[in-house]
Parts: structure tokens; sequence; C-alpha cells
């Protein structure tokens, strides 16, 4: 057996064969290069801490760089996504400890005739659908995976492929419709029969006074004028903050409950960022998204968001349209047909309180 020398450039291009992506039209630290290879990690190492899988694909993926810094808050912010969508299970332990991934089974949602939204990971880095055997191609947008294929017989191939049908409902296990006064409500009356923590080293909260528009803006320490209820995150020994929701009585908490309470299985994100969507829709400060028309012959709109969204709604978005790279000033953006608009908006409207920007 021979060694064989190449350049970083080469075993990129080989990287992304090995992956499944085109080198002629992707990058290896690309959104769907990034999210290839923490899949590819997931199917050896899960059940896995979000830390491993990060760790994992630095290690690899730095050598091959070639002077760009890759960032690991880029490659957490995919593995993130991979878990909005479904890709990844998240659980917490029973003792509350490290939040631990699980493989999501193969699966897929219907976006409209003809149309599939792949999500699910294989163990041993087995092919989620053999395109060759079964006749598709797998087209990959940022963090998903979909295919297209004629309505007739898409849903017979893909159970041959040994993919599960759900539901839009089954999969995006959207919560009940409520006011948001309720949510508060609900959390508020949680950490009444809760104790008082002290002072908690490295807390940080989301201030509710702040711009909607600039999200990393809005996280700051407490202070002694803070009073009620705020989503917040609290360090911990190992792995990413924790988060939670917190009572202060001059800047002082009186009460913190880590999240999630309600479910599970799921991210403590969905939680919290549903409480402060609802925070700042009771305060008279809802969060926005901004829809404009994208001047396309098709009609599509282009939905810019200045803030992140429970995985319930992003899964909601994977299926009205395509995450598309964002807009200037914009967290992220989504791409979303004309004909999936009035729904997409009254959704974000009703769901989580948002008020609606348009260029009309």
């Amino acid at each position: 057996m021979s060694v064989e020398r190449i350049q970083p450039r080469d075993a990129a291009v080989r990287s992304l064969a090995l992956l499944g992506l085109d080198p002629d039209f992707n990058d290896l630290f690309s959104p769907e290069g990034l999210s290839a290879s923490l899949r590819r990690a997931a199917s050896f190492l899960c059940p896995a801490t979000p830390r491993q899988l990060v760790d994992a694909v630095l290690d690899v993926l730095g050598p091959l760089s070639s002077g760009l810094e890759l960032e690991r808050e880029d490659v957490a912010e995919a593995l993130d996504s991979l878990v909005d969508v479904g890709d990844l299970l998240e659980l917490r332990a029973p003792d509350g400890g490290a939040r631990l991934l699980f493989l999501g089974p193969p699966s897929y949602v219907e976006k409209e005739p003809g149309h599939y939204l792949l999500f699910g990971i294989r163990p041993n880095a087995r092919l989620l659908v053999d395109e060759e055997s079964l006749g598709v191609r797998v087209a990959y947008e940022r963090h998903t995976r979909l295919v297209v294929r004629d309505a007739d017989g898409a849903e017979e191939m893909l159970a041959t492929g040994g993919l599960h049908r759900l539901t839009l409902e089954q999969w995006t296990k959207a919560p009940r419709l409520e006011p948001a006064s309720s949510v508060i409500e609900r959390a508020s009356q949680r950490l009444v029969s809760t104790g008082a923590p002290g002072h908690i080293q490295g807390l940080m909260v989301i201030d509710p006074a702040s711009s909607v528009r600039y999200y990393k803006g809005r996280w700051r320490e407490l202070s002694p004028a803070d009073e009620g209820v705020f989503v917040g995150r609290r360090p911990q020994a190992y792995g990413a903050p924790i988060w939670c929701v917190l009572r202060c009585t001059a800047g002082i908490p009186q009460a913190v409950i880590d999240l999630p309470v309600d479910q599970a299985v799921g991210p403590g994100w969905d939680e919290a960022r549903r409480l402060q969507a609802a925070i700042d829709a009771e305060r008279g400060n809802p969060q926005i998204f901004h829809a404009k028309e994208m001047g396309a012959l098709d009609g599509d709109w282009m939905f810019d968001f200045f803030g992140p969204l429970p995985s319930w709604a992003d899964r909601y978005l994977d299926v009205a349209g395509l995450p598309v790279i964002k807009s200037r000033g914009a967290l992220f953006s989504y791409r979303v047909p004309n004909g999936a608009r009035g729904a997409t908006h009254q959704f974000l409207i009703d769901a989580l309180w948002m008020q609606a920007t348009e260029d009309v």
C-alpha cells in the first residue's frame, strides 16, 4: 500500500465527493458542507454531546481550511440547524446533565406534490437515500435536503427507500395557539414554587427593552433595576450554557427553572424563544419579520428574520420555503413561494405574536 501526498484543496474536493456533494457547486465550509460533515460525524458518534460533534468536525476540517478561519460558532450554528430540521434529536439527561444528541429516524414531509423534504441520519455514514437505485437526485439547500420528482409513485418510492412519512402537523409539533399573556402566566406560576438560587455567576439574560432587530445586542448581565420574568442562559461545567427562565427582584434572581420543561425531547431554546416572543409582544415590542417581493417571474417572496425562532417554526419555514443567503441586516432569510406567503404570514403572527413589515 502506498501513501499519496495531496494538497488541501484536493483533499477538500475528495471530501465533498465522500459527503455526496458536487465539488463544482459546493464548498466544504459552506452551510451545505458543514451540515454534511456534521451528519457524517453524528452517524458514527451519536449519542453524543454537541461539543463532541463540533470538536470532531473542527479537528477534521481545520487542516483543510487553507488559511481561512473556521469558527467554532459557525459549526455550532450549523449543528443547531440540524436539530431544528430533525436530523438530530436532543434529549437532556434526567439528572439535568449535558444534553445528548441522537440520530433522527429517516423520514420525509411533503412540501407540495412532487417536492419532499428529507431528514434523519442513518448510522455509520449509510446513505439516507440511495439515489442510483431509486432513480432520484437529492438537492442540498443550506441545512436541508430535498427530492423532486413526479408525484405519482413518489411516496411509494420513498417508502421503498426506508423513509417514514410525516404530516406537517406531526413534523412541526407546534404548540397550541394561545395569547402571549397565557405563556407568561404559566412560566410565572412555575417560578412561584421554586427556591431562590442567589447569585448565578456568568448568568446572561435577554433585555426585553432592547431592539428586536439586533438579537446579539439583546443579551446582557442583570442590572439592579431588573424586575420580573426574564429568559436567560446560565453556564455549566461542561457544554453550552443552559437555557432558563428566571424571576428577578432588584436584579437578584429569586427563582430559576432550566428549560425545557414541557417536553422531554427537544432543545431548551424552543420554550425559551417562545417565551421571549410572548414577553416582547406583551410589552408592545413584538418581534418582527420583513417580507418583500423578490421580483422574480414566479412571484416568490423573501422573508427576513432578526431573531432566532423555535425549531418548530423553523421546520414550518423549511416546508413553506427554502433557506437562502440572508439579507443584509437579517439574522436569516427564507424564500417563500407566493402561494404560501399568506399562510406563512398568518402562522408567524398567530403562533409567535410577531409583527409583519412588508414592501408592497
